[in-house]
């Protein structure tokens, strides 16, 4: 009963919850200025009725600008389909995405997408904010998952994929080999699709990040999810903001033209200038494109929300971001890092792209 003891308003929560909650975590409690600090000060929080790290009382409703109707439709269930009989996995059902039946069924333009998740389901790190499930040993990753994706991108006849993957630290590339044979299986089969990669860090292995670079996708994205300060407290202490940073920054060396981008999450507790100089940070390297979103507790042994940041403010934070030279911000309450409102404006930058380089001749 870890969940009612921990995340209940009652005062008879028991300091045993606390501790369960760090005996079966993956790693330890950060050190982190200005937050608690160990599992007892943690039961001291709850005695208040605060959630673990973040000080929100848990029994603040959430507003009605983030309900959403549970995803149902005849293109849904088609996807999903397509998805169990060839095994594939999508970060749109593992991370609980709130977005999965506008995507899936096709929103308003009636093009329907998904994001697969390759490498399997489980993933070798434990950040806080992710749903996902994780192991030290996860089993080895399908060798037919390259081509089986492939064939289930064909069958959809969209034209913009996204792909991602779990973190893979028990692979000596942490899976970018895998994920360039992916790209490649597609590219064959639909030359002209595009292919957005939101990749993990791969743990720093920047000659992984080139394999990925150079194999025909069209957008390198890479999140940092959260503010400088918050890192530690937010992701597993093997991600870390300047290797996020530097991921990024050689994507766009590795490959004349391309296309960067990531993610951050709203309402974990960051200030207006955090987020700013996060913001700053990302344009020095030149990444093209950001998406902010709310942060939503996924499960009640995950990380509680700090604000929920009303919609206004997301609309000022794209006002921002594409004033400081971003080329595209996509921001609001339930953006998320492969989100499909920004789709339309990435093919395009895409193709614009593509037809500048067509357009240099080479001097003689």
């Amino acid at each position: 009963m870890i969940k009612q003891s921990l995340f209940t308003s009652s005062s008879t929560r028991s300091s045993t919850a606390v501790s369960h909650y760090y005996k079966y975590s993956c790693f330890p409690l950060p050190k982190i200025r200005g937050q608690s600090q160990t599992p007892q000060e943690l039961n001291a929080s709850a005695s208040k009725g605060m959630g673990p790290y973040t000080g929100r009382d848990p029994d603040v409703k959430k507003p009605k600008w983030l309900r959403q109707k549970a995803p149902q439709g005849q293109r849904f269930q088609e996807v999903k389909d397509t998805l169990y009989t060839l095994n594939l996995h999508t970060v749109c059902q593992e991370a609980q995405c709130p977005n999965i039946g506008e995507c899936w069924n096709g929103g308003g333009d009636g093009i329907a997408t998904a994001t697969i998740m390759l490498l399997g389901d489980t993933c070798t790190r434990g950040c806080r904010f992710c749903a996902v499930k994780t192991s030290r040993n996860p089993p080895p990753p399908d060798p037919m998952e390259p081509q089986n994706t492939a064939t289930a991108i064909a069958s959809w006849g969209v034209d913009y994929i996204v792909l991602t993957s779990v973190d893979r630290d028990d692979l000596p590339d942490g899976g970018s080999g895998h994920f360039a044979q992916t790209v490649k299986a597609m590219k064959k089969i639909k030359p002209e699709i595009m292919v957005e990669c939101l990749t993990s860090d791969f743990r720093g292995d920047l000659n992984a990040v080139s394999t990925l670079a150079h194999s025909g996708l069209d957008v390198f994205a890479h999140n940092i999810e959260t503010v400088k300060r918050l890192q530690r407290i937010v992701r597993d202490p093997r991600a870390g903001y300047n290797q996020s940073l530097s991921v990024l920054k050689h994507a766009k060396i590795a490959k004349d033209g391309m296309i960067t981008k990531t993610s951050i999450m709203l309402g974990l507790g960051e200030t207006d200038d955090v987020l700013k100089e996060a913001m700053a940070d990302l344009r020095a390297i030149d990444v093209d494109i950001l998406t902010l979103g709310q942060y939503l507790l996924p499960t009640p042994l995950h990380l509680t929300v700090k604000e929920y940041v009303t919609p206004e403010k997301f609309a000022f934070w794209k006002e921002y971001g594409e004033s400081i030279g971003f080329r595209y911000v996509a921001s609001g309450p339930m953006v998320r890092s492969s989100y499909r409102a920004g789709e339309l404006f990435v093919q395009t930058m895409v193709r614009e792209r593509t037809r500048q380089a067509a357009a240099v001749v080479p001097e003689s």
